[in-house]
């Protein structure tokens, strides 16, 4: 007799709710049962093929059907505020990762953690709660990734890399081993970062230097 699914619920309608569906779809573990979104705009719509019932008050009472969720929330702030709002009132967060994402030995992720197609995740690397690993990024042996990072489509990171809590490491950028990045720090796109960046910086360019303090 086939296992029936768990179900989920995705919070965000969005592009990159998108994504996150399909990954979902795709990797074949939960049904999708509705969508929530805090903009009133949406409720009761039609999203990529599944229903906006509304926001957080709308969500409430469908705890004790679905109590698990995934935030697909690209802005590293909100999705973490999401994430909080979810495990204080009750709710358990899921873990997605495409199917096409090659996760080596000794991987750890955390919960909540979305992995998109086509990322590479070497050995002994650990990401943390809330990440985003976006498509095609690729991350080497022995790194650590805080909680609440995300690391754009086509970046690389590359051995013992350490990126801090609430990090955003912009597409394409390349981290060259054994350097560390700061908590709310951001590696803006394309850059090439040759030595450590501090907490609370945009650092950006070839080699890439601190250009603002957030």
């Amino acid at each position: 007799m086939k296992k029936e699914k768990d179900k989920i619920f995705i919070f965000g309608a969005s592009g990159h709710a998108k994504v996150v569906i399909d990954i979902i779809e795709q990797q074949g573990l939960y049904a999708i049962e509705f969508l929530i979104d805090d903009n009133r705009e949406l409720k009761e719509k039609d999203f990529f093929g599944y229903r906006v019932i509304g926001g957080k008050d709308e969500l409430l009472p469908q705890q004790d059907r679905v109590s698990r969720g995934i935030v697909a929330v690209g802005v590293n702030s909100a999705r973490i505020a999401v994430s909080s709002w979810l495990t204080a009132n009750g709710f358990k967060l899921a873990t997605a990762v495409h199917p096409s994402a090659q996760l080596a030995r000794g991987v750890a992720v955390g919960v909540g953690t979305v992995i998109m197609a086509g990322v590479i995740v070497n050995s002994d690397t650990c990401i943390g709660d809330n990440v985003i690993v976006n498509t095609r990024a690729s991350i080497d042996h022995d790194c650590t990734i805080g909680n609440g990072v995300h690391i754009a489509p086509g970046a690389t990171l590359c051995g013992a890399v350490t990126v801090g809590d609430n990090s955003f490491v912009c597409a394409g950028a390349t981290i060259i081993p054994n350097l560390c990045i700061g908590s709310n720090a951001v590696v803006g796109a394309g850059a090439v970062v040759i030595r450590d960046v501090p907490d609370d910086v945009t650092v950006a360019g070839i080699p890439a230097k601190v250009v603002k303090q957030t």
